[in-house]
């Protein structure tokens, strides 16, 4: 199958609230216009300086989601531009993007990465990190930032019962907090399982773009 029937395939089974970010990294161009022109506009890459250089060649109307880990020293190329940068996990990369935001007179929107699964390899921020930085002067200070939702990802197993323990508690906290209205989580091969478990954002590669 094509990547236009691919991503027509997977759009045509979302309910209506959930936001698909094709994951294009990788990619080349040539793939990503194909999903554009099949009505794509949200992808989502991993490093920095491929997002700024498809950027640039591709049209403006694309939204560019940053999915991957951030170094701080890199934020200052995609804050001309990005829309959303999903795996935000500790307040001195807060402080570096609002800080670029504010340069390109931006305010940008941010998710805050929470850590579920049983992989210690992930990153995020367990309850009690999460609760002291949102609760801290320093936080409060950032005018030029937005936490609109949550990010979390899930342990990388077939086990089903253990993938919904961890959205459902990646919901819970998402349910605690008050105004946020964005819940990223679910890939390739757990999508289904999230969007059940209140995922209103799913970032999906391989189902669309095939194999890397």
């Amino acid at each position: 199958m094509s990547i236009k029937d691919n991503l027509l395939k997977i759009k045509s089974s979302l309910p209506e609230h959930v936001t698909l970010v094709a994951v294009s990294k990788t990619k080349p161009v040539a793939d990503l216009m194909e999903a554009y022109n099949a009505g794509q506009r949200i992808f989502g890459e991993n490093k920095i300086q491929e997002m700024t250089e498809k950027w640039e060649l591709m049209p403006k109307d694309i939204q560019w989601h940053m999915i991957g880990h951030i170094q701080t020293n890199k934020v200052k190329f995609m804050a001309p531009y990005v829309s959303l940068i999903h795996g935000v996990d500790s307040l001195k990369l807060l402080e570096e993007i609002n800080k670029q935001a504010l340069k390109n007179n931006r305010i940008i929107d941010c998710l805050l990465q929470i850590h579920i699964a049983e992989e210690e390899t992930k990153f995020g921020l367990n309850e009690v990190e999460l609760h002291d930085l949102l609760g801290s002067e320093s936080f409060n200070n950032l005018n030029n930032i937005q936490i609109i939702g949550l990010m979390g990802m899930a342990t990388f197993t077939e086990n089903q019962i253990q993938i919904n323990k961890e959205f459902d508690h990646l919901k819970s906290i998402f349910d605690q907090l008050k105004n946020l209205n964005t819940l990223s989580m679910g890939m390739s091969g757990d999508y289904q399982l999230a969007i059940e478990r209140g995922s209103t954002m799913i970032r999906i590669g391989s189902s669309i773009f095939g194999g890397r």
